[in-house]
């Protein structure tokens, strides 16, 4: 168990240490905090858009993230031999790569955790179909400069991770921000309330959705490099995506309604 929680421990330090997987939450927060500016003009219809824009943003970004980071601790190693020198003490495979799976996990669900809180601060930006409040535009993107300047400091002053020092630091300032805004007395329209209560029913369920797909990466990245690994993810994701349709399609022929019916147990639905 001891063997188990180390492993688990390096690995999500390591990807935390990933200057990749920062550029990836970075521009996945600065595309949630821009939906709002984009969404003006549509009939009442922006507090759907930048939650569908959010959430989709957010598995994206979570696939790439989620290979990535499981062909850096994972392929990488097995590449360099590191698995011979670790397999060579008493770390059963089973333990190994349960290890990696956990660490990883962790990781995207910080990362996830991260763009919910976004996507709940740009829910509150986007008050009006007409009106975006500016204010708090600004305040989310200072924050993130922020923390981009704290892990430079602690990089400069200290020799640690830029990357791990600023992820922290949005993993603070980014939930922080998230309850402040719905704590604040202020115009709370009936819109806004009940779309914010579902988005966070969607987004417990999207923690799952980027779990399962870091999963299937690190099973993956076993035996694939970083790009097979990226290709047969992706094929994953978007089957994924079309298995509702794919369960629902009646192509007339008894063999391939099964087969269809088979591969829709098989993949996941997104």
């Amino acid at each position: 168990m001891l063997n188990f929680y180390q492993i688990a421990k390096n690995t999500f330090r390591e990807c935390l240490r990933e200057p990749i997987f920062f550029i990836l939450l970075v521009s996945a927060l600065t595309l949630i905090g821009l939906f709002p500016s984009m969404c003006l003009f549509v009939f009442r219809e922006q507090i759907k858009l930048v939650i569908d824009s959010s959430m989709a943003t957010t598995l994206v970004f979570g696939l790439l993230s989620a290979v990535l980071c499981a062909s850096h601790t994972v392929a990488r190693e097995m590449r360099n031999g590191t698995v011979l020198l670790l397999m060579s003490k008493p770390v059963h495979r089973w333990s190994f790569v349960a290890a990696k799976i956990g660490g990883i996990i962790a990781a995207l669900i910080l990362f996830v955790l991260i763009c919910n809180a976004a996507a709940l601060i740009s829910l509150k930006i986007a008050k009006d179909q007409f009106q975006l409040n500016y204010t708090m535009m600004t305040i989310y993107f200072v924050l993130i400069a922020l923390s981009a300047a704290v892990g430079g400091f602690r990089n400069f002053h200290a020799q640690a991770s830029f990357s791990s020092g600023a992820i922290f630091t949005l993993l603070i300032v980014i939930p922080l921000m998230a309850l402040v805004c719905y704590l604040l007395p202020g115009d709370q329209h009936d819109d806004t309330v009940i779309s914010m209560i579902n988005l966070v029913k969607a987004q417990v369920l999207l923690f799952f959705s980027v779990c399962t797909m870091g999963v299937i990466t690190v099973t993956l990245s076993t035996r694939l490099d970083m790009i097979p690994n990226l290709t047969v993810s992706a094929v994953i994701f978007f089957l994924g995506l079309l298995s509702g349709y794919l369960c629902n399609l009646d192509t007339g022929n008894v063999f391939i309604n099964s087969l269809l019916g088979l591969l829709y147990l098989v993949l996941p639905n997104w």
